[in-house]
């Protein structure tokens, strides 16, 4: 499965970078594949070991902010590997057909 979630710390101020990249630190030391870019954090793997890293990441925030809001989306799909990067690829090699 991919999951793509945000992780927000409420009621820390308007900057929030710094308890965003401990959400985002749980996930690289994670080991699962992952990318982050500026609205969300996405990664891959089985259903269990996922959940349990979007966890950790909120409790991460949390430990720090009074209160957490969670976004996530999941593409529950079996058998698929490397979803990360082969959707893009298709995309890339569609949008390229079109040139």
């Amino acid at each position: 499965m991919i999951v793509a979630f945000s992780v927000t710390p409420l009621g820390v101020g308007e900057s929030v970078g710094e308890y965003v990249a401990d959400a985002v630190r749980v996930v690289r030391e994670s080991g699962l594949p992952n990318q982050t870019d500026a609205m969300f954090t996405s990664i891959e793997g089985e259903w269990d070991e996922v959940m349990d890293v979007v966890r950790r990441a909120v409790d991460a925030v949390a430990a720090r902010a009074p209160r957490v809001s969670l976004v996530l989306k999941a593409d529950v799909r079996e058998g698929v590997s490397e979803g990360l990067t082969s959707k893009v690829e298709t995309l890339e090699r569609h949008l390229g057909a079109g040139s």
